[in-house]
């Protein structure tokens, strides 16, 4: 429908939208959004062949303006430009360090390569769905194509905020579906057999805490003595001579009650090139650069706030943790002056912190020594928080045991083992098949010899 046309002699509105045939035989329309930074009025423009055209470009600018979702003022950025300053200088500074490296590979091997030379304002859900399919089709897990959406979905979140662009397509495009891999946990027998094969072992107590409370890898490696809180009480009876000549902690009886406080983590970071285009090293990987950078073992800030907690140590515990500080006192006397103090529980023959890497390497050797299935050093903290749920305990102080900040992860960790199955049935076919003399028995209480024969 063609436009009104303004009656003879009269003015539009300061503002008001204005559509025009220009000298160059095309549409034009312009459009008063707002006001730009520097106070002028912010005046769009747009093109098209047909008066309708223009018409209907104009109106979606006035749709946007009116609504409040206004792109800024200026040229568009391009999704490479934006996708770079977001990585450096938005979430560099505010997010983990191990975080960053998943966000830095998604960027600058994945999406850049796929979607960097589109503008920002004209990138669509399909051409997010087809970089996750590249990343597929370069023999890639669907996880790194799900890692490469969170973490587009997070760049362009931040971009509408500060109104670079009006809505997020990654909000609507669609990630490869990732299969949940089958986690089983340790049964009860695998277990016992696992803590045990841990006292024959050096750090073996690490691999007891991770059975027994669940803590996370970077979570065990970053622990100090003086996170450790031990009370011992005499055993023996009051009176004996253990009392007048021995202290508690020397009483053969002795009895152990501590804490465990989480208050840091150790990660590897990889390696970042330091090399550049113009003259690389030549290397695949970073490790390998002579001029890298940003790598190594990092002790930070435990995952979240609900990480930072204090754990109750069971009596067993406490003496495989005494048992391992006595194997590190001989070990510090061994390496005499090549001791570095710096306090760790879990520490090297010479007391630096304990590489993630060869702490995976013993504990494979573990599950052999132990004659227990292949399994991830992880399955072990799901092995603790089904434990906790054979044990009823309440949700909320699962959550601080366990140091989640939502409830919704315990369904990930806690699993009905075949066990608690095994239990469950037991209970089922005790209830619904019990002997009816047997009911009739237990309702033979007090009250029964009240009522008269």
């Amino acid at each position: 429908m063609p436009r009104k046309k303004r009656a003879e002699g009269t003015r539009a509105p300061n503002g008001a939208s204005s559509i025009y045939l220009g000298k160059d035989g095309k549409w034009h329309g312009r459009v008063t959004m707002g006001i730009r930074d520097d106070g002028k009025p912010d005046r769009r423009h747009v093109k098209r062949k047909t008066e309708a055209e223009v018409i209907e470009a104009v109106r979606e600018l006035e749709r946007q303006r009116d609504s409040g979702h206004v792109r800024k003022a200026g040229r568009s950025l391009t999704v490479e430009q934006w996708l770079t300053h977001w990585v450096e200088n938005i979430a560099a500074p505010t997010v983990r360090l191990t975080t960053m490296v998943g966000y830095r590979a998604s960027v600058y091997k994945h999406l850049i390569p796929s979607i960097g030379a589109h503008r920002l304002d004209k990138l669509q859900p399909e051409h997010l769905e087809l970089a996750y399919q590249k990343i597929l089709r370069k023999g890639l897990k669907p996880s790194t194509a799900h890692l490469a959406h969170r973490t587009v979905r997070a760049a362009l979140n931040e971009a509408v905020r500060r109104r670079h662009i009006t809505e997020n397509p990654a909000r609507i495009a669609k990630p490869p579906r990732v299969e949940e891999e089958e986690i089983v946990p340790f049964s009860r027998e695998e277990a016992r057999r696992l803590i045990t094969a841990a006292g024959e072992i050096r750090n073996g107590a690490r691999f007891i805490l991770a059975l027994s409370l669940g803590l996370r890898r970077g979570e065990a490696l970053g622990l100090k003595w003086s996170d450790v809180t031990i009370t011992w009480k005499h055993g023996c009876a009051r009176g004996e001579a253990c009392r007048r000549k021995l202290t508690a902690g020397e009483c053969p009886t002795r009895r152990g009650s501590g804490t465990l406080t989480v208050r840091r983590s150790i990660q590897q970071l990889n390696w970042q090139h330091g090399c550049t285009p113009d003259k690389p090293c030549g290397h695949e990987h970073g490790a390998y650069c002579p001029e890298r950078y940003g790598g190594g073992l990092v002790v930070g800030e435990v995952k979240s706030r609900a990480g930072r907690r204090v754990i109750g140590l069971p009596r067993p515990v406490i003496e495989a943790l005494e048992a391992h500080r006595v194997q590190q006192a001989e070990e510090r006397e061994a390496a005499a002056d090549l001791w570095e103090g710096g306090d760790w529980v879990f520490a090297t023959p010479i007391g630096r912190p304990t590489h993630p890497t060869p702490d995976n390497r013993a504990w494979k050797a573990l599950l052999r020594l132990a004659g227990v299935r292949n399994a991830r050093l992880h399955d072990a903290r799901h092995t603790a928080a089904t434990v906790l749920l054979e044990l009823k305990v309440p949700l909320p102080a699962v959550m601080e045991l366990m140091g989640w900040s939502n409830a919704a992860v315990a369904k990930r960790y806690m699993h009905v083992n075949t066990e608690l199955v095994t239990s469950v049935a037991e209970q089922v076919g005790a209830h619904m098949w019990a002997d009816p003399d047997e009911e009739d028995e237990e309702d033979d209480g007090p009250e029964a010899a009240l009522v008269p024969a």
